[in-house]
């Protein structure tokens, strides 16, 4: 045998040791793991492969007796027979062979369990002849297998009912998660729920997101297909707090407010709110502002004071449009790379918009970046009375224009 390679074979052992040793202290690790048990990995193959010959012939002797050298082999092979199967377990594949990929997971789920915080447990209560049974096991699954901070466990209540009883369990197709003291109990199996659940679960606090109201807004309450209750419904999901104001009755934007929110008003803003909206986002605040392009909203004066305004006219894209639909239901697929827009990879429908200005002079203190654009074949069409909408050089705004911007 060649000694001088023997430091290969030990050194490959020690990695594959030190590998999986540190899995069991930190899990939350396995980069670090998967590099030290790979190179193991290749350090006891290249020394298997220099030392074929002895194995060869230790494989072909009836006598045992070969020494420490043939037996240090023996260690070798079965250190690598050790490693791949524990670098198989951590990195098992899974196929989804369902016809619409059911088990797939979204990129955000996968944000959400590469940034978890720390451990969460989910206790599923189900039986095998359950509905949700499969859907659970499954889904369930894909999401262990993504975040070593995930443990799942499956509890029969009929075979087990104290623990459904300690639980509070009243149904079967129900799933605990619990972390840092917290419970949140999820009775579907669908991504949504489990992935909202996680990140209720896993934030300190919860952001809250007030929309502004008295002016005819789109209402959070409204579930019609023009108002926002789907969208309340959504931010709840997402670990977030929905809450209203009236900037008339309040004389300050809540201190706990995240996001403040004035969805499409169709009333103007008068100024002392827009005094309130002000003061909130000079402190720091966050606003969203939605703007018809049909309506007069009197926050020109407001958007003015940050180099903002609301283009005039009704937004006409010749090439990003619906087909067969009106010339102003656009289909928005201009993006700009930014953290709001990145995983916007399917166009936005868009009914009816206008275009956002920016006069760099009076917002020197502020960035400016739009988020989405139209297409070069597009305009801000003022004049929509006509029955034939086409581009005026001298009354009409020739795009791209932006619609979006932050």
């Amino acid at each position: 045998m060649k000694l001088q390679s023997l430091p290969l074979g030990i050194f490959g052992i020690l990695l594959g040791i030190g590998g999986m040793v540190s899995y069991s202290l930190r899990p939350d690790w396995l980069w670090a793991v998967t590099i030290s048990e790979g190179l193991a990995l290749v350090c006891l193959v290249s020394f298997f492969v220099l030392h074929f010959e002895t194995v060869k012939a230790f494989s072909g002797r009836r006598s045992t007796k070969m020494g420490v050298n043939s037996f240090l082999l023996v260690i070798l092979f079965t250190s690598i027979l050790v490693i791949l199967n524990f670098l198989a377990a951590r990195h098992s594949v899974r196929w989804d062979l369902s016809e619409n990929q059911n088990y797939t997971l979204a990129p955000q789920t996968y944000r959400v369990l590469r940034t978890l915080p720390r451990d969460v447990k989910i206790t599923v209560f189900t039986r095998e002849k359950d509905p949700g049974y499969q859907a659970f096991k499954e889904r369930l699954e894909s999401y262990r297998q993504a975040s070593a901070k995930l443990s799942v466990e499956f509890v029969d209540p009929e075979k087990q009912p104290k623990m459904a009883q300690t639980y509070g369990i009243f149904r079967t197709d129900t799933a605990i998660f619990e972390s840092n003291g917290q419970t949140i109990r999820v009775t579907s199996p669908s991504e949504i729920e489990l992935t909202g659940a996680l990140i209720r679960i896993s934030k300190d606090s919860k952001k809250r997101i007030v929309f502004v109201e008295g002016h005819s807004e789109l209402n959070v309450e409204d579930k019609d297909r023009n108002g926002l209750f789907i969208a309340k419904e959504a931010l709840i999901r997402q670990g977030y707090d929905v809450g209203t104001v009236s900037l008339l009755k309040e004389s300050t934007v809540p201190d706990n407010t995240s996001v403040l929110v004035l969805a499409g008003p169709r009333r103007a803003v008068m100024k002392e709110e827009q005094d309130r909206i002000h003061a909130y986002v000079e402190k720091g605040g966050h606003l969203l502002l939605l703007a018809d392009p049909d309506t007069q909203t009197g926050l020109e004066p407001l958007l003015a004071r940050w180099g903002l305004g609301l283009g005039p006219g009704v937004l006409v894209d010749l090439q990003d449009r619906l087909a067969q639909g009106d010339l102003t239901a656009l289909l928005v697929r201009t993006f700009t790379e930014h953290e709001i827009t990145q995983d916007l990879t399917s166009a936005v429908l868009l009914p009816l918009s206008r275009h956002v200005t920016f006069d760099e002079q009076t917002g020197k203190d502020w960035d400016f970046v739009p988020l989405a654009r139209t297409s070069p074949n597009s305009w801000a069409e003022t004049n929509m009375q006509g029955r034939v909408v086409s581009l005026s050089e001298k009354e009409d705004i020739k795009g791209p224009l932006p619609m979006a911007a932050a």
